[in-house]
């Protein structure tokens, strides 16, 4: 089984998803792992934080949370990102990373192109 720790920290009120962001591409999709983050393809343009939510909203989809539980934590002008996921455990981030990275619901919510 291989193992999704390097993607994420936990702390005790959620995790932080380490993310390669690829904007303005075609469509959104979770693209597959590289090096320690999950590289993601947005639709939106890298203006004016666009991608960012984009990424935040993908993300939130995945993880089946509400979209205020999903925030950036460090990587705002920057194809390297941290997302925050507020009321995720390291289990629960492992088993999503696990499917999203498998390609189960690989796409994200079609909102926004």
């Amino acid at each position: 089984m291989t193992s999704f720790a390097d993607l994420f920290t936990a702390d005790e009120t959620g995790v932080v998803v380490s993310v390669l962001a690829a904007p303005g591409a075609g469509r959104s999709e979770v693209v597959g792992r590289q090096g320690d983050a999950v590289k993601i393809r947005v639709a939106a343009a890298p203006e004016k934080g666009r991608a960012n939510d984009a990424l935040a909203e993908l993300l939130a989809h995945h993880f089946g949370l509400p979209a205020g539980a999903v925030t950036l934590v460090s990587g705002q002008a920057s194809r390297a990102k941290r997302f925050r996921l507020e009321g995720v455990d390291s289990d629960r981030a492992a088993d999503r990373l696990e499917q999203m990275l498998a390609g189960d619901g690989r796409k994200g919510p079609t909102r926004g192109r």
